[in-house]
């Protein structure tokens, strides 16, 4: 099932998307044939029924499909040719940071470039959502706390990332987490490509076969000590191809199934 989240009659609704998933082609593709089932409720922390009400999807606004109630856990280096770009080691165990949920935003709305940073880059992701309580999960049991799954971008200032100690600032400043554009609840994710475009220039073309460390040793990892909590999101790492960005660029991803994710760059 595809879940949306969008603004109907000036509030938060949730929907289901219906319809075929377009081609997508220098990160563009056509939407007109995808319609909105309205539901009653959040369907993810409640049950929801239909409205009966059904919108198209174009004459809708996409907010991220799910605000963490708690928090975003990011995975660097999670693919060895991206480690190898930035002149960094493969890891042996998971890299990982957090960035806030005041980071996230969703589709078509801008990434806003902090003046403080002069060199601001786009991450193409793929998204673990967390749909349960999950602490000291082992990784065969790991998919039983997954929810679903979204595109995301982990933008990053770059520079800040190389001088700051920590990637507090670099990974967590306001608008650097972009979702969506929907949930996706099935999704077989042993191999799917990952792929960003910047002003419809391909940049990265990348498999979820290529991680380092998959899906579950990554929950198991994580929630060894941290407990991950229903709405909790967590960024898988991105392949190489990563770049700057500046005010004017239109950045897209998309992670197979899961449509296109789309922000226009801005000055902050």
């Amino acid at each position: 099932m595809r879940i949306a989240r969008f603004v109907h009659k000036d509030e938060p609704a949730y929907g289901v998307v219906e319809g075929d998933v377009p081609p997508i082609e220098d990160g563009e593709w056509d939407t007109s044939g995808l319609s909105l089932a309205v539901l009653d409720s959040d369907p993810f922390f409640a049950p929801a029924q239909s409205t009966g009400e059904r919108l198209k999807f174009d004459d809708v606004r996409l907010l991220s499909p799910i605000l963490p109630r708690s928090k975003v856990v990011g995975v660097g280096r999670n693919f060895a040719d991206h480690a190898a770009e930035l002149g960094n080691e493969v890891p042996v165990t998971p890299v990982t940071f957090f960035k806030p949920n005041t980071a996230v935003i969703g589709p078509g709305d801008p990434i806003r470039l902090p003046a403080v940073s002069e060199h601001v880059s786009y991450e193409a992701e793929l998204a673990v959502i967390i749909g349960r309580v999950a602490k000291g999960v082992k990784a065969e049991n790991a998919f039983d706390y997954v929810l679903g799954y979204t595109s995301a971008n982990d933008v990053t200032l770059r520079d800040l990332q190389k001088s700051d100690t920590q990637w507090t600032r670099a990974k967590g400043f306001d608008t650097s987490c972009p979702l969506g554009p929907w949930i996706e609840t099935e999704l077989d994710v042993d191999d799917v490509s990952i792929r960003s475009w910047v002003n419809g220039e391909i940049k990265q073309d990348g498999s979820t076969a290529d991680f380092i460390f998959d899906i579950p040793t990554l929950i198991e990892h994580i929630s060894e000590t941290i407990t991950l909590l229903p709405g909790d999101v967590i960024l898988t790492g991105t392949p190489a191809g990563v770049g700057k960005i500046v005010a004017g660029d239109r950045v897209a991803i998309a992670v197979s199934g899961l449509g296109v994710l789309a922000n226009p760059v801005m000055d902050a």
